[in-house]
């Protein structure tokens, strides 16, 4: 079609513009050759010229995109359908639309070719595209139909058409025929890299496991540039999980997670923590469970029950413990419920959490009274009540029990008798009777019995109810237990005390004797110092003087820790057998050896008294000075000032024997010896030629000491026998009355002190307070220092610290026993720590710690504070070093708080694991302290939350809302379980 003839009329006629003008299209030049073309419409019609023409001037239309070139095209072939060019112009036109990606107009304009006139290649590619327009118009019958035709033969569009129609294939769900044509579309290296994960999605899809392994292992092993590479991988994962090959599964799972290129379904991720479990690698295995775990479906239910166990793998029971609780709580699998909640009460068993597992276990019996579990169950809450501290809540559970096995049954003995001692440490002593009771009444353990007949016997002596204590120590000496059972010995030492303070000395002799006999031969010698010292109490108010004199001696030379009462026992029995120097000997050794003794102050003045019976008149006048100089508050002053004056009297020294006397008269007025101290002062005044000066100090004793002394003592005691009937209101009516009749009345200051002492425990402290002051006021007031002790005690209760602080440190340096000493100790111990001063306030809890068990909670008490002034001081490692001695030591509330702060300090230092251990390991015991346990456990979710273990966090507060019973804790936890939803 390049030239049209070579006439002589060639050089000016039409052909030779026909020719030009398809050299214009030749050369792409096509608004030209539109042009040209355009001017040869005069042409002659149906002509060659005419209909070369008009087709070039159509497709030269088409290709500068004129609006009106399809028109000219369809035009053309309207007008020459038979004329060879008639397919060409058809199949330019539904390139042109198919270019455009025009495939509405791009169909009908393919159509038009006529096929049977076309060659075969040429056939195929009208179809494909025909087909692939039909596709991407969504009209997949169609497009199926028109791929079908090209796939019949081999041509350059097979692949494609094999391509498309599995891709049709996959979408209508007819794997099998999708799996046919994708294998022929992977034989062609363009669709190498496209077709795979397809053809393994089809083959999924059929169940097809092992022709996918088959085909996707090598492809992926030696084809680069993949599509959806990490697909394939799931497939795999996929098909391997349905074969249980969990370790391929498992690493084509994590393959398809580390590509980053998708998300897992809900029940992948499932399955790929499954993989993971089945191979051992249960760290990996957590990764995905807790990504679905949590939530209330089976798959959120079954992958938390997975979850705690790989947690119980990983040796993580806190962890495990949250995922089968959760696990418990999801309804959708009843049979993993069940496992779920059995599993839940094991971990907590063997983490020591027994209030947890005792809970589960019994909900576990409640609600599957036959369940496969029942019987284990049933011997794990024996265990667990056992083991549990809140023995109230336990002792209520086994009540419950229609009917309760042996070992139910040695369980609630265990934990009545526990009770027991838990009121009994409390000091609530009206109430531990019954749980021993309980204990008793149930006697699967003898042993066990006579137990709680000891300690109901210490609990009535601690009560001060001794006959009742007597009959406890006694019924157990009735069991007729073996010799050498502890709690028989122990009975003996009980006994032995209720029988001394009720005056029963013989009996106690045998029962100090009993117990001194058994401890001397054992290791463990218990309270054998002290019922020895006893014993020889026993023997001395019996007046069996050998006797007590030997078992003194044994006290002294076995170094006793109470050698300094045995020393002075030792001296006084000598002084009774007429024994004087020996009796000094003994005095004189606890006097030189032990300076801080108790009994310091009676050695002194029995040394004092034994002198003057020996009328060693200088040496005890000397001793008697030492008494009045170093104990200056000593009831045995007055005593000591009249023996001095004595001595100096036979010493003939009277100035010095005048002034002990009227120091007597005018510092001890009522004292039981003025009145001889009067008749002392008026024969030495005589002596002296001074008796003009008696007539003062006798009108001052009559002052003191009315002739109505008998009506006066009447009143007095009547109105303290108030007091000590707690009858405060009536006591400090009786003793201001009594004021008002006897203003000048020598124990005045006493009346005073009572009156303020009726008030403070009436609890109108600052009315106390005032009157504490007046008796402050009166320096010589021998009650003086009990005022300054009150006056400390309420100024440090009014928080007004610099008030109390100097009257504590008057009660530290009066302090005369070890309740007095604790009482200035602890005070000083608040005050500075109070005050910032929080070396001092160490110091002081030192001094307490140092006391000893002075009450039941004096050390914990002092360990707490000395912690926190530890933490205060920023010496956190003494300060973790002293709470942890303290969890160790005491399951108190100092202990319950003294765990928080430990794990809070942790938390603060970002030991945020370090913290959940010490929670986790010491938790257990505190569980009765609702308020520090539940705010360790907040303290738990909160350290979740920082490592990132969101689920973790979310399942313990949950827990503490559904099971606290602090109001203050449940509102804490909820606030906190807010911010992460």
């Amino acid at each position: 079609m390049s030239a049209f003839g070579q006439s002589s009329l060639y050089q000016t006629g039409t052909t030779k513009s026909l020719d030009e003008n398809f050299e214009l299209y030749q050369k792409e030049l096509f608004g030209a050759s539109k042009y040209e073309f355009e001017k040869l419409k005069f042409l002659e019609a149906d002509t060659e010229p005419k209909i070369m023409a008009d087709l070039y001037h159509a497709l030269s239309a088409m290709k500068v995109e004129d609006p009106a070139a399809s028109d000219l095209v369809y035009y053309f072939i309207r007008k020459y359908p038979d004329h060879p060019t008639t397919n060409h112009a058809a199949h330019m036109l539904g390139n042109f639309f198919f270019d455009q990606r025009n495939y509405r107009e791009a169909i009908p304009a393919f159509q038009k070719v006529n096929l049977n006139r076309v060659d075969f290649e040429q056939g195929s590619e009208v179809n494909f595209k025909i087909g692939y327009a039909y596709f991407q118009l969504k009209d997949q019958s169609n497009a199926q139909r028109y791929f079908n035709a090209v796939k019949s033969q081999p041509n350059q569009y097979k692949a494609d058409a094999h391509y498309y129609a599995g891709f049709i294939y996959l979408e209508q769900e007819n794997y099998q025929q999708a799996i046919i044509d994708f294998q022929e579309a992977d034989k062609s290296s363009f669709y190498a890299n496209k077709v795979p994960y397809m053809l393994a999605g089809a083959y999924y899809k059929q169940g097809m496991y092992t022709e996918l392994i088959n085909y996707a292992e090598p492809v992926l092993a030696n084809r680069r540039n993949l599509d959806r590479r990490e697909e394939i991988h799931l497939y795999l994962a996929e098909a391997y999980f349905e074969k249980r090959d969990f370790a391929k599964a498992a690493s084509n799972y994590d393959a398809f997670v580390n590509a980053r290129r998708g998300e897992l379904s809900r029940a992948q991720i499932y399955k790929a923590g499954i993989a993971q479990f089945e191979i051992q690698n249960f760290q990996r295995a957590t990764d995905y469970f807790k990504v679905v775990a949590g939530d209330s479906d089976e798959i959120g239910q079954v992958s938390s029950y997975y979850l705690g166990h790989a947690y119980l793998k990983l040796n993580n029971p806190q962890f495990a413990s949250n995922s089968f609780n959760t696990a418990f709580k999801a309804n959708a699998n009843t049979n993993i419920k069940e496992d779920a909640l059995i599993n839940y009460a094991k971990v907590n068993l063997e983490r020591g959490s027994f209030q947890e597992a005792v809970n589960a276990l019994d909900n576990y019996l409640i609600n599957y009274p036959n369940g496969r579990y029942a019987r284990e169950a049933e011997g794990l809450l024996t265990d667990a009540l056992i083991n549990t501290s809140n023995y109230l809540r336990a002792i209520e559970l086994i009540e419950k029990m229609p009917s309760k096995s042996e070992r139910i049954r040695a369980a609630y003995q265990k934990i009545t008798f526990f009770q027991g001692i838990v009121y009994y440490r409390d000091k609530r002593f009206d109430l531990a009777p019954t749980y021993f009771d309980k204990s008793i009444a149930t006697p699967a353990d003898r042993d066990l019995v006579l137990e709680a007949m000891f300690w109901k016997g210490e609990n009535f002596a601690a009560k001060g109810d001794l006959p009742q204590a007597i009959r406890a120590y006694e019924t157990l000496q009735n069991q007729r237990p073996r010799n050498n059972h502890p709690f028989l010995i122990k009975s003996y030492y009980g006994l032995g005390y209720a029988y001394f303070n009720t005056e029963q000395y013989a009996k106690a002799e045998i029962q100090f004797r009993n117990y001194v006999d058994r401890r001397q031969l054992i290791e463990d010698r218990g309270n054998y110092d002290e019922a020895l010292v006893r014993l020889g109490d026993t023997y001395y108010v019996q007046k069996k003087f050998p006797e007590a004199q030997s078992t003194f001696q044994k006290a002294i030379s076995e170094n006793n820790e109470f050698i300094d009462y045995a020393l002075f026992r030792s001296g006084v029995v000598y002084n009774f057998q007429n024994r004087n120097n020996d009796a000094i000997t003994q005095l004189n050794q606890l006097i030189n050896n032990h300076p801080a003794s108790l009994y310091l102050e009676d050695a002194i003045f029995q040394k004092a008294q034994i002198n003057m019976e020996e009328v060693r008149y200088a040496e005890a006048r000397d001793g008697f000075t030492r008494l009045i100089n170093t104990r200056p508050n000593s009831p045995f002053v007055p005593f000591a000032l009249e023996g001095r004056a004595v001595a100096n009297f036979s010493q003939q020294n009277y100035d010095a024997t005048i002034d002990d006397y009227k120091r007597i008269l005018e510092n001890h007025p009522n004292s039981s010896n003025a009145q001889a101290a009067l008749v002392g002062l008026q024969e030495a005044l005589s002596l002296q030629g001074r008796s003009a000066e008696f007539s003062q100090y006798a009108s001052r004793y009559r002052s003191a000491n009315p002739d109505n002394r008998s009506l006066q003592n009447l009143e007095f005691e009547s109105a303290k026998s108030l007091y000590f009937s707690n009858s405060w209101d009536q006591s400090i009516r009786a003793f201001e009355e009594y004021l008002r009749n006897y203003p000048q009345a020598a124990n005045r200051a006493e009346a005073v002190f009572f009156i303020a002492e009726s008030h403070y425990r009436a609890g109108r402290s600052q009315n106390a307070l005032d009157f504490f002051y007046q008796i402050d006021r009166e320096r010589e007031s021998p009650q003086r220092l009990r005022a300054v002790q009150r006056i400390a005690s309420i100024e440090l209760e009014n928080r007004n610290f610099s008030k109390a602080l100097p009257y504590l440190r008057e009660s530290a340096t009066n302090a005369r026993n070890q309740i007095e000493k604790y009482e200035s100790y602890s005070g000083l111990m608040q005050v500075h720590y109070e005050m910032t001063a929080f070396d001092s306030a160490i110091h002081y809890a030192d001094r307490v710690i140092a006391l000893g068990s002075v009450t039941g909670d004096a050390i914990p008490a002092a360990m707490l504070l000395k912690a926190k002034a530890y933490q205060k001081s920023n010496r956190v490692e003494d300060a973790e070093e002293t709470l942890r001695d303290l969890i160790n030591a005491y399951k108190t509330v100092h202990g319950a708080e003294g765990l928080f702060l430990l794990a809070e300090s942790y938390h603060k230092r970002r030991s945020f694991a370090q913290s959940n251990d010490v929670i986790f390991d010491f938790s257990g015991p505190y569980s009765s302290y609702d308020y520090w346990y539940g705010r360790s456990f907040i303290l738990l979710a909160e350290n979740y939350i920082q490592l990132g273990e969101e689920f973790q966090a979310r399942a313990t507060l949950e827990s503490i809302v559904e099971r606290a019973t602090h109001p203050e804790i449940k509102k804490m936890a909820q606030d906190k379980l807010s911010t992460l939803k």
